[in-house]
């Protein structure tokens, strides 16, 4: 069995179909899945077990016999949250009951950390754990990833293999209900549908023009096939990051849109909203070498390609994958 949590989540369900593909249907999956906007992302995989994540240490008290893997990917990700208390409770110290349970049980495991642990990027996008230590992260659930990469790290002991990835700014099928906190693609996709143009932020930094801030923006289906492979893989234990390497602007996300869409280009630019604008990253940009290094070498997706099958293949039918 390999567990999954953040099952009903935008990437859990997704790396749950990459390994429904690969056969693999002994899925448990782990959420709170009293929520209903995430039925549909997870009404379609082949799971064989739903455990709600507040009863799941007691499940794998009794079944971790049969558990061959630990996706840890459930996290509470809004970055305009700002009740560290919650941040605490869901992903922190639930990750550290994960992380002992593993070394307990003898269980390998993956968990999400986060690109917002980088901050303003003044320290680098270097995945160097020595580094780890400095990183000022922007906001309480950058705090939260951050904290608990230095916990993993400061353990003494630690699950026989263990992978931390750093995901950049992930977009893809399954985040319908994100709502603010979905992909500036899906966001695109809407405004567009709706009203025939794109509003982005205007830029409040001096080295950057309007829409030329910068992200580096993944794929969903190649962040599950790093996954994928990590859990193949089971050593090379440590953080590392998970984005596509290349910076791009948001201008060439928002006009690879409305090609995608086969829509007119109509663009604007408003006022990056105040609660969030002295906490802004206008570059991001994973070092991917440490990954290469271990012996991943599958090409990722270029903005262009992704956004291409994402809105073809699901925004525009409004599909699942």
């Amino acid at each position: 069995m390999i567990v999954v949590t953040g099952a009903a989540g935008f990437i859990g369900s997704c790396l749950i179909s990459h390994l429904n593909q690969n056969n693999f249907k002994a899925i448990i999956a782990v959420d709170d899945f009293s929520k209903l906007d995430k039925k549909d992302n997870h009404s379609n995989k082949n799971i064989q077990s739903m455990i709600e994540r507040n009863v799941f240490f007691e499940w794998l008290d009794k079944n971790y016999k049969q558990v061959e893997f630990i996706f840890h990917i459930g996290a509470r990700t809004d970055t305009t949250e700002f009740d560290v208390q919650i941040f605490n409770e869901l992903n922190l110290d639930y990750t550290k009951k994960v992380w002992k349970s593993c070394i307990n049980y003898q269980i390998p495991m993956v968990y999400a950390s986060s690109a917002a642990t980088y901050g303003a990027g003044e320290n680098g996008y270097e995945d160097n754990e020595a580094n780890i230590k400095n990183l000022v992260p922007l906001n309480p659930y950058g705090d939260s990833k951050n904290n608990f990469d230095k916990w993993a790290l400061a353990q003494e002991e630690k699950p026989f293999f263990w992978a931390g990835l750093k995901f950049f700014n992930v977009y893809g099928p399954n985040e319908y209900h994100k709502n603010r906190m979905a992909s500036v693609i899906w966001h695109a996709f809407q405004q567009i549908q709706k009203t025939g143009k794109m509003n982005l932020f205007r830029s409040h930094h001096p080295d950057f023009k309007d829409g030329e801030q910068m992200r580096d923006f993944v794929y969903v289906k190649d962040v599950v096939k790093v996954c994928y492979f990590l859990m193949h893989h089971r050593k090379n234990s440590g953080i590392y990051n998970l984005g596509s390497g290349k910076a791009r602007t948001f201008l060439d996300l928002v006009k690879n849109t409305f090609k995608a869409m086969e829509v007119e280009e109509n663009i604007s630019f408003v006022d990056t909203p105040m609660d969030i604008r002295d906490k802004y990253q206008y570059f991001t940009e994973a070092n991917m070498q440490k990954l290469v290094n271990i012996g991943y070498r599958q090409p990722f997706y270029s903005l262009e390609e992704g956004i291409e099958d994402y809105v073809k293949n699901y925004l525009l039918g409004h599909k699942y994958f």
